[in-house]
């Protein structure tokens, strides 16, 4: 079966704007005959159909902001979402949240149910299946009607539309150069798959961070976990492989989780092996030892995306190639109990 085709598409196809292919389409007078006999015939050949839920979307006005989130129990997600809240109800919007479940399919589910003329436009972070497949189409799609999108921590280039990002690369450079303060030299990096935009680019500061200090970087003292359906003896098999001192990790539940695996090696904790996670949560601060951890500040990214949503959905027009805008929010690393210089007493800030 043939993909449907959109208006970007056609624009591309026939070298002309997006507006002069919606206005021929309209049959605009705007529009001179042959373009307009051109842009149809076009449309026609190849099925084209308008998405009248789309345009229905961006012709009325609804003060609703739809945000699809990839898990709500995650502390991170959470605050973002708070964040997004305060500052809509603030402009007088209402949020309605939905949860993808890490699912590509929910997703896809979730934006078709919320395109049904009832929200003024989306704030998305990705799912992990989606970056996995690398399938993008339900996401063009609202692009290509002009409905409004900002997509934030875990985004992809093949999306132009405004994006809420960490100061990912740099933040893990500096939780490593820390490290490296501290004496530690046998660092192990626990991750998630690479096809997370957020991962990656916490592994590149993790690299450039050992190459400045000069320091080996040895592929033995990366371990990759999947997002689901963990394996904690991979971990344990991990640290009875490896002799390290310190640790980096993507997130806090696997920071807690290798904390506890040290723990019960009969490692202490920092003298022995020093951990920082990411996500300045419940777990960090109330784990014992508490943990050093990066504040990813999600209620600020979350202000962010829904300043640049509700900005976008309230101008009355919009450009055939509109400038879209990248914040990326500066991280803080939070050091507690789970780091300290080896052989100085442990901090109990």
């Amino acid at each position: 079966m043939r993909r449907k085709i959109t208006l970007k598409q056609i624009a591309r196809e026939l070298d002309v704007s997006i507006s002069t292919v919606s206005k021929a389409l309209k049959n605009s007078e705007e529009i001179g005959l042959d373009t307009k006999e051109k842009v149809q015939a076009f449309a026609k050949l190849y099925n084209y159909k308008p998405n009248n839920v789309a345009i229905s979307l961006k012709n009325k006005r609804t003060k609703n902001i739809g945000v699809v989130i990839p898990d709500i129990v995650h502390h991170f997600f959470t605050t973002v979402f708070r964040g997004i809240e305060q500052y809509a109800n603030e402009r007088g919007y209402n949020v309605i949240v939905c949860i993808s479940d890490e699912s590509y399919d929910k997703e896809v589910i979730n934006m078709e149910m919320l395109s049904n003329g009832s929200v003024d436009g989306f704030i998305i972070s990705l799912s992990a299946e989606t970056q996995q497949k690398n399938d993008f189409n339900h996401l063009k799609e609202i692009i290509d009607q002009g409905i409004p999108l900002v997509l934030f921590d875990r985004v992809t280039d093949e999306i132009d539309c405004d994006k809420v990002v960490l100061n990912d690369r740099e933040i893990a450079y500096e939780a490593m150069s820390k490290l490296i303060a501290d004496g530690r030299r046998k660092i192990a990096l626990v991750t998630t798959e690479n096809y997370f935009n957020v991962s990656e680019k916490r592994a590149e500061g993790y690299r450039k961070a050992l190459s400045d200090h000069g320091i080996n970087f040895d592929d033995k003292l990366i371990l990759q976990l999947p997002y689901k359906d963990l394996d904690e003896q991979e971990i344990v098999d991990f640290f009875d492989a490896n002799e390290v001192d310190a640790v980096l990790c993507v997130n806090e539940l696997f920071a807690t989780i290798c904390m506890g695996i040290v723990q019960k090696k009969g490692l202490k904790v920092p003298q022995d092996i020093a951990l920082i996670g990411f996500t300045n949560g419940l777990l960090s601060k109330y784990s014992k030892p508490s943990l050093t951890a990066v504040a990813q500040h999600g209620d600020k990214m979350g202000e962010a995306a829904a300043r640049f949503l509700i900005e976008r959905a309230e101008r009355e027009t919009e450009e055939d190639r509109p400038t879209y805008h990248t914040a990326i929010i500066k991280a803080t690393l939070i050091e507690r109990e789970s780091t300290n210089k080896v052989g100085s007493p442990v901090s109990s800030s």
